[in-house]
């Protein structure tokens, strides 16, 4: 979308680490958590973004992110489902193998 997050108009990013004033921006609480000075906050915010993600593991990210999936290893992802009773792994998309013949049978 942009090259950095400050370059994204709806982003918090320029408030969070810049410190820019917003009166539609409320510091959420984890941000809160980041440090007890608006400056030790914008610095550890900062760090959040030091790495650039990009190619499989964003799409990976993005896809988990958009079906509400778990995204890690095998043993995470079960681990997940287990304590959540979320099936946290994508099913084949379309209509499951049979699915005619049971309707054609009722």
């Amino acid at each position: 979308m942009v090259k950095q997050p400050s370059d994204y108009v709806w982003s918090s990013y320029s408030i969070n680490v810049l410190g820019k004033k917003s009166e539609l921006c409320t510091p959420h609480l984890f941000y809160l958590a980041l440090g007890r000075e608006p400056k030790e906050r914008q610095s550890n915010y900062r760090e959040l973004f030091r790495y650039h993600v990009e190619g499989a593991l964003l799409e990976d990210i993005r896809l988990a992110t958009n079906k509400g999936l778990a995204l890690g290893n095998e043993r995470f992802e079960e681990e997940v489902e287990r304590l959540t009773g979320r099936r946290m792994t994508a099913k084949k998309r379309g209509r499951p193998d049979g699915w005619r013949k049971k309707v054609l049978n009722n």
